[in-house]
């Protein structure tokens, strides 16, 4: 057990107390898409959010028209102030073309719709995955906790091992040493001693203010957790900034290669991380950063492996480098324009009128 501070204010689990937090002044989103619905996984989260009774839940749903009412009659079973947001419906895809936002869609996509609707009615948001077996109650308190106490925004941290293994491995064998190697040729870029600071930097559990939360501008895609470091290191910084631990967290797991899996996320986690650290002074060295990335990510994968044998766990070095060799496709200039959402703050899209053309949506298939 550790008690150690980094840049940023870091908090323990060294008790089993939940700190005290104003659960009902928060909403919470919980981002779903069809794979949720009914899953062991979501059911724990659901179930354990009836225990904190929070000022709202909101889901922001990405599903196929067949599939939502049946996703609305599950969720309506939980005793939970709850919204639904059919993220792509056909009345919220109208409204969103209508304003200009439309574009692609993605993870990110929907969060920022569920947040515009959180920060209009409550002064904190909490935001958590669907998708973790291990989710606990207290873990809304834990990440209220810091926001009560003065800083702005709040960002979880775990452990990732199961089954004798150690997972998380996006993050720790591309996310981490990308953001090292660019730290070796940037060592005064107070953006990447902030993204390196955190423990878990792509976690999808973390808390904001309402006033952060209207003042992000958000990835569309798997980039959402870099993008919302980013916003977070202008509006908080590192005074602001808190990470909590969550202890141990079981997730769903993804395959490296398809459409969704971790090659794939990879390409807009780098994006994101571009994205975020060039349009605050950075310049990548584009010629370099994937040699300099093989060569911090070739010490995580040793250094990852004297880890596991320490705790009796198994290590495929082999295994893990291949996974380098793909996540190194990754890296690349930015191409194209900036696809961001605006922040609340900033479009003219009234929250009230998303949740109300969702509403109509979900209406329209429900009586059908």
């Amino acid at each position: 057990m550790e008690y150690g501070q980094e840049r940023i204010a870091t908090l323990h689990e060294l008790t089993d107390h939940v700190p005290d937090a104003p659960t009902s002044r928060a909403a919470v989103v919980v981002p779903m898409t069809e794979r949720e619905y009914a899953g062991l996984a979501a059911e724990r989260v659901l179930s354990e959010l009836e225990r904190v009774s929070p000022g709202r839940v909101v889901v922001p749903l990405r599903a196929p028209a067949e599939k939502v009412s049946a996703f609305c009659e599950w969720l309506s079973a939980f005793d939970l102030p709850l919204d639904v947001l059919w993220c792509n419906g056909p009345g919220v895809t109208d409204l969103l073309a209508d304003h200009g936002l439309n574009g692609d869609a993605g993870k990110g996509r929907d969060v920022w719709l569920a947040l515009g609707t959180a920060a209009a009615t409550h002064d904190y948001v909490v935001v958590h995955d669907a998708d973790a077996k291990t989710y606990e109650a207290a873990d809304v308190s834990r990440l209220l906790s810091p926001l009560a106490q003065g800083y702005d925004f709040a960002k979880g941290y775990y452990a990732r091992v199961e089954n004798g293994k150690l997972y998380g491995r996006l993050c720790r064998l591309f996310y981490a040493p990308l953001v090292q190697a660019l730290a070796d040729e940037n060592p005064d870029a107070e953006i990447l001693q902030y993204l390196d600071a955190f423990r878990y930097a792509l976690a999808g559990e973390f808390a904001m203010t309402a006033d952060l939360t209207r003042s992000v501008r958000v990835e569309r895609h798997w980039g959402l957790e870099v993008g919302t470091l980013g916003e977070a290191f202008d509006y908080a910084g590192f005074e602001g900034t808190a990470q909590v631990d969550l202890g141990h967290y079981e997730h769903d797991h993804r395959a490296v290669s398809g459409p969704t899996g971790l090659g794939d996320m990879s390409e807009h986690v780098a994006a994101a991380l571009f994205r975020t650290v060039e349009s605050r002074g950075v310049e990548p060295s584009y010629a370099d950063l994937v040699e300099n990335y093989r060569r911090v990510a070739d010490e995580f994968v040793e250094q990852y492996a004297a880890d596991a044998a320490f705790n009796g766990l198994s290590y495929d070095r082999m295994a893990e480098r291949e996974q380098v060799d793909i996540y190194a496709e990754a890296i690349s200039p930015l191409g194209g324009k900036d696809s961001r959402l605006p922040t609340w703050t900033e479009t003219d899209l009234p929250p009230a009128t998303v949740l109300e053309t969702s509403q109509s949506d979900v209406s329209d298939v429900r009586d059908d």
